[in-house]
């Protein structure tokens, strides 16, 4: 069994993040590639020791990206939205303890 800070890489913070966080108690995470639903269920669980009602995943393939005559790439990232039960959330900006 992993360890569960090995499964949340880091939480996104865009601007439709942050819109879903506000409005339907929704959390964006990066996740370690490989990991199930259950798994990240249980890490966010363990971390934060909060309740999570559901958790829906999307892989985002490595794509080029061009700035001038310079071509490169941006990575392949696991992402997980994490929606808690009523009455409960997560201060990603603070401190966690």
């Amino acid at each position: 069994m992993k360890d569960y800070r090995d499964v949340i890489i880091r939480p996104i913070i865009t601007e439709k993040s942050m819109k879903a966080m506000a409005e339907d108690n929704k959390y964006t995470f990066e996740v370690a590639k490989g990991t199930n639903k259950i798994e990240i269920r249980q890490a966010v669980e363990a971390i934060w020791n909060v309740k999570v009602e559901k958790v829906n995943t999307s892989n985002s393939k490595q794509r080029t990206r061009r700035v001038g005559r310079y071509m490169g790439k941006v990575p392949a990232v696991h992402k997980a939205v994490v929606k808690l039960k009523e009455g409960y959330s997560i201060d990603i900006f603070g401190s966690e303890e």
